[in-house]
């Protein structure tokens, strides 16, 4: 059974949302891997176009384990981009309705993008060592960085290529944060709260599924170009301004360039999606059964 929504705004720790997406993290990191392979696919000449042929390329030739390569930069990147932007988003939601009355779509928009720009920027270094790590395999052997964990790959990027390299595509890193985080956030928030006008929605799984599914799609979509272009500059070994890179890819690719690997970017995003904010929920809800000392089912 679902339950409904308490008087009044609970004010939630703030790195809920940060461990709800290290849990979903976990579970899809595989296809992010896939994804990153298939968007810097171009600058690998062989390398199997399809997402199923990917996969099976990285286990084939890498091994089994090569589908988890960088996921302490993952966990890393979560625990400070996600955390930031649920939590940035959280207080602004408490800030602009201390009432926990139903805010306005484009308000919701403003504050998520805001706390996603943010959240983008604290989460950059760990972004590029994520995409350097999932990504690394796959390059000649001259050209392998091998770090050895996240951590390493910041020290070593920092020492090797100056600390400014930690900041390296942080514009198109922040705006795809900034509307991944209007596409999820603000969407997720609206999704959810039309389908609770609905008689066969409540305030539970049914709900919380299909409301971040939705957001996730239309995440997906929104910011595959970003995505793209994001990928290509942090997995570069030379500093190419955005320009550059644009009428590089455009001119060899066409502007097919703009949605690839998008099937595997859905197919990681609505699961991350969906997993995150189902985790989130039940995080909330344990709090919620912890501050309020009731007895209330912790499963749905």
């Amino acid at each position: 059974m679902g339950e409904k929504i308490c008087n009044g705004p609970p004010n939630y720790p703030f790195w809920f949302g940060g461990s709800a997406s290290c849990m979903a993290a976990f579970f899809t990191h595989p296809l992010d891997l896939v994804k990153v392979r298939l968007q810097t696919v171009s600058k690998i000449p062989g390398t199997q176009l399809s997402m199923v042929g990917t996969l099976f390329n990285v286990v084939r030739h890498e091994g089994p384990i090569a589908v988890y390569s960088g996921l302490s930069a993952s966990i890393l990147r979560q625990a400070t981009y996600s955390t930031t932007r649920f939590g940035v988003y959280a207080k602004m939601k408490q800030h602009f309705s201390p009432s926990d009355e139903k805010l306005p779509f484009l308000k919701l928009s403003v504050m998520a993008a805001a706390s996603g720009w943010i959240g983008g920027a604290a989460g950059n270094p760990a972004d590029i060592i994520n995409v350097r790590m999932q990504q690394d395999r796959a390059n000649p052997p001259a050209q392998r960085r091998n770090y050895r964990n996240a951590i390493d790959g910041i020290v070593r990027m920092a020492r090797e290529e100056g600390l400014n390299s930690l900041f390296r595509g942080i514009w198109p890193n922040t705006l795809r944060a900034a509307l991944m985080s209007t596409c999820q956030l603000a969407t997720y928030d609206q999704f959810k709260a039309q389908l609770m006008k609905l008689s066969f929605f409540e305030d539970g799984l049914v709900t919380h599924f299909s409301a971040s599914l939705m957001s996730g799609l239309v995440a997906t979509t929104v910011c595959s170009p970003v995505d793209v272009i994001k990928t290509r500059i942090m997995a570069s070994h030379n500093s190419r301004g955005i320009m550059h890179l644009l009428t590089d890819i455009t001119g060899k690719e066409g502007v097919s360039w703009m949605f690839r690997g998008w099937v595997p970017s859905f197919i990681r995003l609505g699961p991350q999606t969906v997993l995150t904010f189902i985790a989130l929920e039940q995080h909330q809800k344990v709090w919620r059964w912890m501050r309020d000392g009731r007895r209330e089912s912790l499963t749905y």
